[in-house]
């Protein structure tokens, strides 16, 4: 690992609203970061063996995308104006039922390679054949947060809880640190309460936390109130689930009370806008979230359902559609769509070294490219940022120390075989 040195940037750390600094300075020693801010903070003695002149650009954290399944790019637009249960029992579970783990590899591969040039820099992921995504994980450089996807009310219950246990032996703290691993019950609606306390002794036993889709549809509601009484919020915490580190994807349907819950329990949530909207799932109510004090980062989903693995237009999609749903243009400010893709986003996922540029921090950090007509007149950065920046503006990708992207060209990964193998696997997988 070098020592970097950005000169000349624009340093957004992400510690508070006014933390920016024109004509800023990064340094980066092995995987984390010595100094971040004005000009003049990076100490006298430190020498630099790769210097990147920033003029122009933006430096700040790197995105992180709190939900996502990788492999699904394979799966992008191959079956698209569905509702979710249809779309899920219909067309994308037989589809995946033809997945062999060289078509998950690629696919990963594809899903690592679309992040880095969009700016991400972690990613949470549940799906299965989670070998093939660690690895690809590992090649690319980037930092991700992995959990094997299991149904407990299928034929592969048992055989999910085995490959998740391995995950977690084989794969946490590899790649110099930049996997870490949970375990990934699906839905409080295809794992009973059996299955998912079971689950939950072994996320004890292995410190891991719980990767878990919560009350995104209406009809899991339906499902789940038939079945037992209740919501899903209030099921999973009365089986103790949330007593556990949690990541709880979508959450779109929730009574007040079922906030409350999530923001006393400190559960981790993943907004997942541009999902929701397609699948015409509903409207998460993060503002309530947000004022209730939850912990709400930005998710992409699978790029099956979105179509794309974009942050920026996450941010965007997220401070636009809050604004409409409350009638409240204050709703949903720059700042905090911002917050929710980066220093949130870390706290979502437990981890509390990425998602700001200050010392001591790992040196997962972008820079964006401002020089662009677009981005001009420059009164507002942050605002350009969630309203008007485009993934490709992103120059520069450095992570854990690394630069995994320069001038746009991705360091670690052949682009072109990677797109090539990814569009071979999903041709097969279609019958094309």
């Amino acid at each position: 690992m070098a020592r970097i040195l950005i000169k000349g940037a624009t340093v957004l750390t992400m510690e508070k609203h006014d933390a920016v600094f024109h004509n800023g300075e990064v340094a980066i020693a092995g995987d984390s970061i010595i100094a971040a801010g004005p000009q003049g903070c990076v100490p006298k003695n430190f020498i630099a063996e790769h210097v990147i002149d920033g003029s122009g650009m933006v430096a700040m954290p790197g995105f992180i995308n709190c939900h996502t399944h990788a492999s699904m790019t394979l799966l992008r637009s191959y079956a698209d104006d569905l509702p979710l249960m249809k779309w899920l029992n219909e067309k994308i579970w037989p589809l995946e039922a033809k997945l062999q783990p060289e078509d998950c590899y690629w696919g990963a591969m594809l899903c690592c390679l679309e992040m880095i040039k969009s700016g991400t820099t972690t990613f949470a992921d549940m799906y299965f054949e989670m070998d093939e995504v660690a690895l690809a994980v590992e090649e690319s450089g980037i930092r991700a947060c992995l959990a094997r996807g299991m149904v407990g009310a299928g034929p592969a219950a048992e055989r999910a809880i085995e490959e998740n246990v391995k995950l977690v032996k084989d794969w946490s703290g590899r790649a110099d640190g930049r996997i870490t691993t949970m375990f990934g019950p699906h839905a409080p609606y295809t794992c009973p309460p059996d299955y998912l306390k079971r689950v939950m002794t072994l996320a004890e036993k292995y410190d891991a936390g719980i990767h878990i889709h919560v009350a995104e549809t209406q009809d899991e509601i339906r499902q789940i109130e038939e079945k037992y009484g209740m919501t899903p919020v209030q099921l999973l915490d009365s089986i103790g689930l949330f007593d556990l580190p949690v990541l709880a994807a979508h959450c779109v349907h929730l009574k007040q009370e079922d906030i409350a819950v999530l923001a006393a329990k400190k559960v981790g949530v993943a907004h997942c806008p541009a999902s929701n909207m397609k699948l015409a799932s509903g409207i998460a109510p993060v503002t309530e979230l947000l004022k209730a004090g939850a912990i709400v980062g930005l998710g992409t989903d699978g790029a099956a359902s979105n179509n794309n693995l974009d942050m920026m237009e996450e941010m965007r999609i997220a401070s636009l559609l809050h604004k409409i749903a409350t009638g409240d243009p204050m709703a949903m400010p720059s700042f905090k769509s911002l917050q929710m893709a980066t220093s949130n986003g870390a706290r979502v996922l437990g981890l509390g070294d990425v998602g700001m540029l200050k010392p001591g921090m790992k040196a997962d950090l972008i820079l964006v490219d401002f020089q662009r007509p677009h981005l001009y007149p420059q009164h507002d950065l942050i605002a350009h940022l969630v309203y008007a920046a485009q993934s490709a503006d992103v120059d520069t990708v450095i992570i854990n120390g690394e630069i995994v992207m320069e001038d746009r060209l991705v360091l670690t990964i052949d682009e072109e075989e990677v797109m090539s193998r990814a569009q071979e696997s999903a041709f097969r997988l279609a019958g094309r």
